[in-house]
């Protein structure tokens, strides 16, 4: 129950003591678990707009939109951003009932309660020397992982990191008043200099802004992607895939043990190079091989059944 508020700020949020909780309940954030009865930066009202971004889309609409087999309405999506996609994104994270961190020590609390998850790096990403707060929202290190594993996988560089969760205190002069960056669930990824590479995440973006678990917007100064991770949407879209795959996995064990047995005894196994075709599947793929989807991730390093367009991968066949 709110209690009182004041100091409050130009940007909508508020100073120290912000609003008060009552210190016998507390408040439960979008992912079902609890923030706890710390004080929470929350917006009464809609703020002014101060210094939004103007976002600029990086490809002719021909180029984005002319893709075979692109799930959903491509023509209503874009990487422009703007206002529009500002309020969306803050709209979301009051609806998640986010804290919008004021400062360090709020970002350490939610680190503490587990809310905040870190990220290191790996192979496929790393972070610039300009992340100041290595944490996010468990959802959007999720979403950073697999989608660096792909773009490495597509394009062969790491994907890196520029910003993550940043308290109001570190926010850049420049900022919208409705930055979602203060909340956690906003990444900001640097852009290529690599045209294909671009392309790629591009249409990777726009497709999942389309199915609606991202809000994604190409920003010039610096040339960067920043995208708000709808986490309630982003967490049931991978459940989805993740079954899909252990669907196909249960398939393909059947079908693998009748391709063991004939293999026994064959001639040494065959690369063939594949390219990926708008509508391929790795189970596709492997039914005409003769082989299993087990066996195209193993000889391709595939952490997932997630293929793309254009992709190249190697098939082992029989040489007989």
């Amino acid at each position: 129950m709110l209690r009182r508020l004041r100091d409050r700020r130009v940007d909508g949020t508020f100073f120290l003591p912000y609003v008060y909780l009552r210190k016998d309940r507390e408040m439960e954030n979008g992912t079902g678990q609890r923030e706890g009865a710390h004080p929470v930066a929350r917006q009464l009202r809609k703020p002014r707009r101060r210094g939004v971004v103007r976002s600029m889309i990086l490809y002719p609409s021909a180029v984005l939109f002319g893709l075979s087999g692109w799930p959903g309405d491509a023509a209503s999506q874009s990487l422009r951003g703007g206002s529009g996609a500002m309020e969306a994104q803050n709209r979301r994270a009051r609806q998640y009932d986010y804290s919008f961190m004021r400062d360090a020590a709020h970002v350490r609390h939610l680190v503490n309660l587990n809310l905040l998850v870190p990220l290191r790096g790996n192979g496929d990403y790393r972070l610039d020397d300009e992340v100041s707060f290595a944490y996010a929202r468990p959802e959007v290190r999720t979403f950073i992982e697999r989608l660096s594993r792909q773009y490495r996988s597509a394009c062969g560089e790491q994907l890196v990191v520029t910003s993550l969760t940043r308290p109001l205190t570190h926010q850049p002069r420049n900022s919208s008043d409705l930055s979602v960056h203060p909340t956690g669930m906003a990444v900001d990824l640097r852009r290529s200099n690599k045209r294909a590479c671009r392309r790629w995440i591009e249409d990777v973006l726009l497709h999942l802004e389309g199915i609606g678990t991202v809000e994604a917007t190409y920003e010039r100064r610096p040339p960067h992607y920043h995208i708000a991770v709808y986490t309630r949407e982003y967490a049931q879209y991978v459940a989805s895939l993740q079954a899909a795959e252990r669907v196909a996995a249960e398939a393909d064990d059947v079908m693998g043990a009748r391709t063991e047995a004939r293999a026994r005894g064959a001639a040494p196994e065959t690369v063939v190079r594949y390219r990926v075709r708008s509508g391929d599947t790795l189970w596709g793929i492997a039914r005409a091989y003769g082989t299993t989807v087990s066996v195209l991730k193993s000889a391709n390093n595939l952490g997932s059944s997630r293929i793309y367009t254009g992709q190249m991968l190697e098939v082992p066949v029989s040489s007989r």
